[in-house]
């Protein structure tokens, strides 16, 4: 079920494709994540989706903000946010990037190399700093193949380097791959972390749980209770261990909040039969991997579909994009059943679309332009 803010934006006639968008929802499972995790401060990704109305409604909520550039931190300012609440957790940073965040009063970052470290020390010299783990992202519909995170001995190192360095050791931060369906999979991360983090003398450090938070697209994903829950259990077994004392929580969700709150409004360009190609239909869409599509790339996420103003038969399709690329194809393998009916025009809407959409879209490829957004309570 739809909130009435994303009804009564879907409700108006307006050119497709468009992402419709309704802050309210993003607060409510802001809420919910809050009441599950409790004292855990709630930092939210900006890349999931950058839109002010969505920040401003985070700030309203009392959340924080993990940016990764400095144009996410111009629009957390813009939008209200104060400085000392946003982190900076992408340790690939250029030269100087540390020192701009640093004189807009940004004090948090997140690290995972010596040469990162070296780079703080120069640039943004007191700031606090947690030193990102790699740890199994098995369950997540997208792993991150060590692209980020130091191993454990590694991560040790680090830490005693900054405090060496006269920065601000507090704590350890690990991924646990996107769209994360797995518990088990943070607890066993929260206990490396942990050994971690005592091995380094910390006692009470904190710990970032990062994001990857899931969304129920087609199938049930366990609830935020259940994850705080193994999160708790996992944090528990650690002092009881005698690594640390206990541990201050953090979590950087930014799908689970925002995407339920989208909904990608499309229209059906033309309807196909590939005779000895394919014994379904080809339906091709206005919107594709270029205009907000992104994550369909593997058909790593499923996103439900519905088809307004049609109730026929359903029958089995391929569903592609407009461009003349090869690779827009949205979902070959990734069951697709469409009205038999369909037809040119037709819309589409592909739902819990409000993360990784607009913010992944091109500036126009082929020529097709950025997603437009329609916010529901500006509309």
């Amino acid at each position: 079920m739809l909130s009435p803010g994303l009804e009564k934006v879907l409700a108006q006639d307006r050119p497709t494709p468009y992402l419709a968008l309704d802050p309210q929802v993003v607060r409510q499972r802001y809420r919910e994540l809050a009441a599950a995790f409790g004292d855990a401060q709630i930092l939210y990704a900006v890349k999931a989706c950058p839109e002010p109305a969505v920040l401003r409604a985070l700030v309203g909520e009392g959340a924080g903000f993990d940016v990764a550039s400095q144009q996410e931190i111009t629009l957390c300012l813009a939008a209200g946010a104060d400085p000392r609440t946003l982190q900076h957790g992408n340790p690939v940073r250029g030269p100087g990037a540390a020192a701009r965040a640093a004189a807009d009063g940004v004090r948090r970052f997140v690290t995972d190399s010596a040469e990162d470290v070296d780079a703080l020390t120069a640039e943004a010299p007191g700031a606090r700093v947690q030193v990102r783990l790699s740890v199994d992202d098995t369950g997540s519909a997208t792993p991150f193949h060590g692209k980020f995170g130091a191993l454990p001995g590694e991560a040790v190192a680090l830490l005693r380097r900054a405090a060496q360095r006269d920065l601000e050791p507090v704590g350890v931060t690990f991924h646990a791959g996107s769209q994360q369906t797995r518990p088990g999979t943070y607890a066993a991360a929260v206990a490396v972390a942990l050994e971690t983090a005592g091995r380094a003398g910390l006692a009470r450090p904190e710990l970032d749980l990062g994001g990857g938070w899931p969304v129920a697209y087609r199938s049930p994903v366990a609830g935020p209770a259940e994850f705080a829950a193994a999160v708790r259990d996992a944090v528990d077994g650690a002092a009881a261990a005698g690594h640390v004392d206990g541990a201050d929580l953090l979590l950087e969700p930014g799908r689970a909040l925002a995407g339920p709150a989208g909904v990608l409004r499309s229209s059906v360009l033309r309807v196909s039969r590939r005779p000895g190609i394919d014994h379904r239909r080809w339906v091709y869409l206005d919107v594709g991997r270029y205009q907000g599509l992104a994550e369909t790339e593997g058909e790593a996420i499923g996103y439900p579909l519905r088809v307004p103003g049609r109730a026929g038969r359903p029958a089995p399709a391929v569903l592609a994009g407009p461009t003349c690329d090869g690779d827009d194809v949205i979902y070959r393998r990734t069951p697709v059943a469409l009205p038999a009916d369909l037809a040119a025009g037709d819309l589409v809407d592909l739902l819990h679309t409000g993360a990784y959409t607009s913010s992944y879209a091109s500036v126009g490829f082929n020529g097709f332009g950025p997603l437009d957004v329609v916010v529901a309570d500006e509309a």
